[in-house]
């Protein structure tokens, strides 16, 4: 019970994560034209790179469903990735740039003797990665690369539609108006201030109105 407050549940929430539920805009709809060019990339690997909560997630769920690509997360040994489901030829590499470069160089020369292919996930292209081997480096110098940039006007408060409806919470059009131009231009910002404004919510048993999102990022 909070003080003051109502009892609230911490139940979560499921984003949608379907490709027809990912918003397209000037800043990712490269990175959409990639994915949709599947199987028919130039080379077995793709790096998808921006910052947190630019979607890179939602897109790399597009694609492993699409591909029926196993995700592997960064510190997993090459046995575990390749030993349990020898025929898998798609994978999902997310963090690309802070894992096991010995691990990737290898599943990245299985991938292209098993004709099979990998998305690469994070926040830096990998010119920027460090601490790499150099064999891996080579070859990641031949992997097509696209970024995803922050978003413009009406993506972004397209997004804060999407977050607020992610949570079935429906917001009139006058909430997204004020709160768009006063947090910072990013994904993770607009999934941070819908989750508080959420919270704030039930917690007080409040309507999420202008008043209450001034109160937020105030």
């Amino acid at each position: 019970m909070t003080a003051g407050g109502q009892l609230t549940f911490d139940l979560g929430h499921r984003p949608a994560l379907g490709r027809d539920d990912f918003l397209v805009g000037p800043g990712n709809a490269d990175a959409v034209a990639w994915i949709d060019r599947w199987p028919d990339w130039p080379g077995p690997a793709l790096v998808v790179h921006g910052p947190p909560g630019c979607g890179k997630t939602h897109l790399a769920c597009v694609w492993q469903s699409r591909a029926n690509a196993k995700i592997v997360t960064t510190g997993s040994a090459l046995e575990d990735i390749l030993g349990r489901s020898p025929q898998d030829a798609c994978f999902v590499i997310e963090d690309a740039a802070v894992g096991d470069g010995v691990t990737l160089f290898h599943l990245f020369n299985r991938l292209v003797e098993r004709g099979g292919h990998m998305l690469l996930i994070s926040r830096e292209p990998p010119a920027r990665w460090r601490d790499r081997l150099p064999d891996l480096m080579s070859r990641l110098k031949s992997v097509s690369t696209v970024a995803i940039d922050a978003p413009d006007d009406a993506m972004f408060e397209a997004v804060l539609v999407k977050l607020f409806a992610d949570r079935q919470l429906r917001v009139g059009p006058e909430i997204i108006a004020y709160l768009a131009p006063r947090i910072e231009r990013s994904f993770d910002a607009a999934r941070r201030v819908v989750a508080a404004a959420d919270d704030a919510s039930l917690t007080h048993a409040r309507a999420i109105t202008v008043p209450l999102i001034r109160d937020l990022i105030d």
